[in-house]
């Protein structure tokens, strides 16, 4: 029997976004997150920003040049009210801008706008003037996945590109902190590679071996951990099951720790594009969260990732420390 391919990201039952309305709903109930948004000077970011605003996620100071901001509100009727512009002559300057509005306590978060990621990050991880802290940098991708109980973590798929065991370390710790900021009952992470057994020609499988043996001496926090895990096994019971697979993670995973970007990159699209799969973006690691949207993103993936960034907010001003 032949059946017509649609494509799911379109289909009216999966885009209930239960989880994300979950998320966003709770947010709403916090006081609105002091965001410095980063040269919006295109209608998606800067209508994106406005409509968090309006939804009561964010309270957007908007960096970058003034008469430009002005004319793409005018051009598609974004209103502005009295959003404050920081004026900057161009996209670099306003990401230094907005980085020294959080080191002067005047933003909580970082939103991207149209400039390149590799601008804003540059003016994060600039060792004198940025928003370092002594904790890796790395993002996080919070999938609503169609048909999984739960949200879904996906690390690193976005920033670092082949990291170290050290590096890894630093990306699980950011993504258990993560899960207990969406106030996840139980963090349970699985290191994934291509293969649930230790092979010494499979370096992915010796370093998640390495971070398990992390966790076990306290040198990782604060989530149930296994790995190495294939995604079958990690996602699915049955799939653990066949394989005599006896952890408290493998088949209930929550978190994804992949090996590397590509892999990451791979994973992530193919939810979203075959499983009909959103995908929240959030940057960890600094002293503030970082949102990272893209153009293509919908509606409901931005208010999500500003929802996220709430959160992330809120456990740092719980904790008194910056998250991750």
């Amino acid at each position: 029997m032949s059946r017509r391919v649609t494509d799911p990201r379109n289909t009216a039952v999966e885009r209930e976004h239960a989880k994300y309305q979950k998320l966003i709903e709770f947010c709403r109930s916090l006081d609105p997150v002091p965001t410095a948004i980063v040269h919006p000077c295109d209608q998606s970011s800067l209508e994106g920003a406005i409509q968090a605003a309006q939804n009561g996620l964010i309270a957007p100071i908007l960096v970058g040049p003034r008469a430009r901001i002005e004319a793409v509100a005018a051009q598609y009727a974004i209103d502005l009210a009295d959003y404050p512009i920081v004026d900057t002559p161009y996209s670099q300057a306003a990401a230094a801008a907005a980085v020294q509005l959080v080191r002067e306590g005047k933003a909580e978060a970082l939103m991207k706008g149209s400039l390149h990621t590799d601008e804003l990050m540059g003016a994060v991880v600039r060792r004198e003037s940025g928003l370092r802290t002594a904790r890796r940098v790395s993002h996080c991708f919070v999938m609503d996945v169609p048909g999984y109980e739960s949200a879904l973590i996906i690390t690193d798929a976005a920033v670092n590109i082949a990291p170290t065991l050290e590096e890894k370390a630093d990306i699980l710790q950011n993504a258990i902190d993560l899960g207990h900021a969406l106030n996840f009952p139980e963090v349970r992470v699985a290191i994934l590679s291509a293969m649930e057994t230790v092979n010494p020609k499979v370096p992915s499988t010796v370093e998640a071996a390495a971070l398990c043996k992390m966790v076990d001496r306290r040198q990782v926090t604060g989530a149930l951990v296994d790995g190495p895990l294939a995604l079958d096994n990690a996602i699915d019971l049955e799939a653990a099951r066949i394989k005599q697979i006896d952890s408290p993670v493998a088949g209930r995973a929550n978190v994804l720790l992949v090996p590397d970007l590509e892999a990451g990159n791979m994973l992530a699209k193919s939810l979203s594009f075959l499983a009909g799969a959103d995908a929240a973006g959030i940057v960890l690691g600094a002293r503030v969260p970082i949102i990272l949207t893209s153009r293509a993103d919908s509606l409901m993936t931005r208010l999500a990732s500003c929802a996220v960034a709430a959160l992330v907010a809120k456990a740092r001003r719980e904790s008194g420390k910056a998250l991750g």
